[in-house]
């Protein structure tokens, strides 16, 4: 019974750390900074941790991310990662900066 509840758990967060690493790239990126491309960005790379309506999952509650953080400072985030599980460079380039931009905006 251990044995198999452990497999369904290592299951389980092997599913969700390739949904949080995974998105496709259909755009290459061209579209930028309205909130409806940083939103399907977002639910693309990041809902899988951090939920569809970013209330939290395995991550953080990002609802009001911006009254904490800085435009630059999730940049820096989402480029660098974060100790406590926040991987590096789940988001890139020009989509980073837009993700940073939109979840700046939320406070």
């Amino acid at each position: 019974m251990k044995k198999k509840l452990l497999m369904l758990l290592m299951g389980t967060s092997l599913v969700m750390g390739l949904a949080a690493c995974g998105g496709s790239d259909d755009d290459n990126g061209k579209d930028t900074a309205s909130g409806g491309e940083a939103a399907k960005i977002v639910d693309q790379k990041c809902s899988g941790c951090h939920g569809g309506d970013l209330k939290g999952a395995m991550g953080p509650d990002l609802t009001k991310i911006g009254s904490k953080y800085s435009k630059d400072e999730i940049l820096d985030i989402l480029k660098n990662g974060k100790s406590g599980g926040m991987p590096a460079n789940v988001v890139e380039g020009d989509d980073a900066e837009t993700v940073a931009a939109w979840l700046a905006e939320k406070k």
